[in-house]
């Protein structure tokens, strides 16, 4: 054999040996050898298989997650909520006269007991001031530059470090494998589409979130979309499965949640024709992250819990089934 052939013998067996470690490669190496991680690659494969029963097309490959509490924390609450409390204290500083309110005042200080004891009342004006009266994109251009410098009260993270490794694997194994994954949550769709793409290569029009009133107009000869106080539509609960049918058209066959405000989209998922998957992240790791379900004020997580072995929901135990939680740290 000539030295030529030789080499091209070796190219060759070298690209065989390539091509089986790949196809062996663990599509979710952050996760343990349980079962949950076992029954997710077997969904996927069953429904990739063009051989098997159980095939679905690409373009049903629909998969829709939760963020908050599902892709990232949400404890002590709502990463967007911090963020509004911190533009609050922003504003505040340039024009005191936008605090109008105690529950404002309140806010700015950061006494959370006065926040909380304010209710939902008191949480929607937040809100409304600090989510209003300026464009989309500029509203969108703050919320991208808060989460490259704040950090989590507790653990001093930044917000964004505190994404779980298993689930950004658990988006690119679907996305390999032809799925389309989007967001669906109960945050609010602008504040979410300013860090969806870095953060989970989800683009920003695969984000489906709650949706506050705007409005569109020219100014300084520019035209814009300008952000209004109020709610448009709240996607949660029963909210999810209606703005998946409006914004996505079909009905998934894979989705991800972690509390009861996601349990009507994994009920509507799972109620197709075919076969589906519904996970629910259940945070039981009180040593790497935290541990709640029932009686949090934040993700609470009660009728998920009660009913997920009757409809084959698969509950994702963090403290069990996760190797590592966050992509830097274990």
């Amino acid at each position: 054999m000539t030295a030529g052939g030789q080499v091209s013998r070796y190219l060759a067996l070298f690209a065989l040996l390539f091509g089986a470690v790949a196809a062996k490669a663990d599509p979710l190496p952050s996760w343990n050898e349980t079962e949950t991680k076992a029954s997710i690659i077997e969904f996927v494969e069953s429904v990739t298989d063009s051989e098997a029963d159980t095939f679905v097309p690409q373009e049903d490959r629909v998969a829709v997650f939760d963020n908050d509490g599902t892709l990232w924390a949400e404890k002590p609450v709502y990463f967007q909520f911090m963020f509004a409390m911190d533009r609050l204290k922003a504003m505040a500083k340039d024009d005191p006269s936008v605090l109008s309110s105690d529950v404002l005042k309140a806010a700015a200080e950061g006494d959370m007991g006065a926040v909380a004891q304010s209710g939902e009342k008191g949480l929607l004006e937040i809100i409304a001031t600090t989510h209003s009266n300026l464009p989309v994109d500029a509203f969108q251009a703050e919320a991208g530059d808060w989460l490259t410098t704040a950090t989590h009260p507790e653990t001093g993270m930044l917000y964004t470090e505190m994404i779980y490794q298993p689930m950004l694997e658990l988006l690119r194994y679907l996305r390999d494998e032809g799925f389309t994954t989007y967001i669906v949550s109960g945050g609010g769709v602008h504040f979410i589409r300013a860090f969806s793409e870095d953060a989970y290569n989800i683009p920003a029009n695969q984000v489906v979130g709650t949706t506050g009133k705007s409005h569109y107009e020219v100014v300084d000869g520019e035209p814009v979309v300008m952000k209004d106080p109020g709610i448009a539509f709240i996607d949660d609960k029963e909210g999810k499965p209606v703005a998946i049918d409006a914004h996505i058209g079909k009905r998934p066959i894979f989705a991800g949640g972690n509390s009861d405000g996601d349990f009507q989209m994994l009920e509507w998922t799972t109620a197709g024709e075919g076969p589906r998957m519904a996970v629910i992240v259940h945070h039981t790791d009180a040593e790497r992250e935290w541990a709640y379900d029932r009686e949090s004020h934040v993700g609470r997580l009660e009728r998920g819990l009660d009913e997920a072995g009757e409809r084959d929901w698969l509950l994702i135990d963090m403290a069990r089934d996760w190797e590592r939680v966050w992509p830097r740290n274990p």
